[in-house]
């Protein structure tokens, strides 16, 4: 796999058949290893073992309805108090972020209202912030810190 702009990961990738699997940490069990579960698995060990972000908080690929349709969010992380601080949508490294990739991670803003919005293809990350008193969101140049 594709070398990321995250610190190096400490996998465990196995082979089942003609398939590649990898360990996931947060849903403890071995899912099918594509290039965007590359890329998330970089992205929630980035959060967890750089940023101390809680791993028990964080859920992968949680179902949500928008428009009387089914999407999956690909990671959130959980306040402690339960609302939502951050929502990922990640993407293939081959795959360009564009402006239909961000009215994805935004139209699911509408839904789960996360303070934090990180768009990412694993070798560029967008991260935007919501200003709660406008539900304004701004970029920024960082990945937040999970509030202590």
């Amino acid at each position: 796999m594709q070398s990321l702009a995250f610190p190096a990961l400490d996998a465990k990738i196995t082979k089942q058949d003609d398939k590649y699997l990898i360990w996931d940490t947060i849903r403890k069990k071995s899912v099918v290893l594509t290039p965007e579960e590359w890329v998330r698995q970089h992205l929630v060990s980035y959060l967890v073992k750089q940023l101390s972000y809680p791993a028990g908080l964080l859920s992968l690929e949680s179902g949500l309805k928008y428009d009387r349709r089914r999407k999956r969010s690909d990671v959130l992380v959980y306040e402690k108090a339960g609302g939502i601080f951050l929502l990922a949508e990640c993407k293939a490294p081959h795959i360009k972020l564009s402006q239909s990739t961000l009215y994805q991670g935004f139209t699911y803003t509408k839904v789960l209202r996360p303070q934090y919005l990180v768009i990412t293809n694993g070798l560029l990350h967008f991260v935007y912030r919501c200003e709660p008193d406008s539900a304004l969101w701004h970029p920024i140049d960082h990945f937040p810190e999970y509030p202590r």
